[in-house]
């Protein structure tokens, strides 16, 4: 935040307590550069007066503060932005029912199958893999498919491989990979 003077932050609860008590991040509230305001589950926030963002409570490892996905809505389209989560099956909201109600779904893309770290248990890294979210998303019709740009890709997922055939699958099956510099108009 070089600079930055009250900024506002939209927090949960234990994220507000996280930033406001451990170093580095508190010097960013206690400098004035950061102001933390409340925010709660499902419960919309308009920071201007064209968007309006939700915070969605997601099951992931919550060892400092709630992990939530961002539902967002521009004066014409919608998006969800949901890069951190446990398993589609551990939420409690269908992840395809979701998706029909936006125009863009970031979804998490962490590892492509569980042979990418070899001599790691993936249970204790819980992340949908691609492969299984291609397998729950291929019901949908391919309107719905085309909404959905996976991202927040570990270093080795080769989704990150232009031309891999982890890419030329998902592709294949109408969905995307989101690309640094992308931009989507809302």
């Amino acid at each position: 935040s070089l600079g930055a003077q009250h900024l506002p932050v939209y927090a949960l609860p234990r994220m507000d307590t996280f930033l406001r008590n451990n170093g580095p991040w508190s010097q960013l509230v206690s400098l004035g550069n950061i102001d933390l305001r409340p925010a709660a589950p499902d419960l919309p926030i308009s920071p201007s007066p064209r968007l309006q963002v939700t915070p969605l409570l997601v099951p992931h490892r919550d060892e400092f503060s709630e992990t939530v996905a961002w539902q967002v809505k521009g004066p014409e389209k919608t998006l969800l932005y949901l890069p951190d989560i446990d398993k589609w099956d551990r939420w409690e909201r269908d992840i395809r029912a979701l998706i029909r109600t936006v125009d863009y779904a970031f979804l998490d893309a962490t590892f492509f199958d569980g042979d990418e770290l070899p001599n790691r248990d993936m249970a204790e890294i819980p992340h949908p893999f691609v492969v299984e979210s291609l397998a729950l998303f291929e019901g949908l019709p391919a309107e719905e498919r085309a909404k959905i740009i996976f991202t927040h890709f570990n270093h080795s997922n080769p989704l990150l491989q232009a031309g891999s055939a982890a890419r030329v699958r998902v592709e294949a099956a109408g969905m995307h990979v989101a690309a640094e510099g992308m931009v989507l108009g809302l």
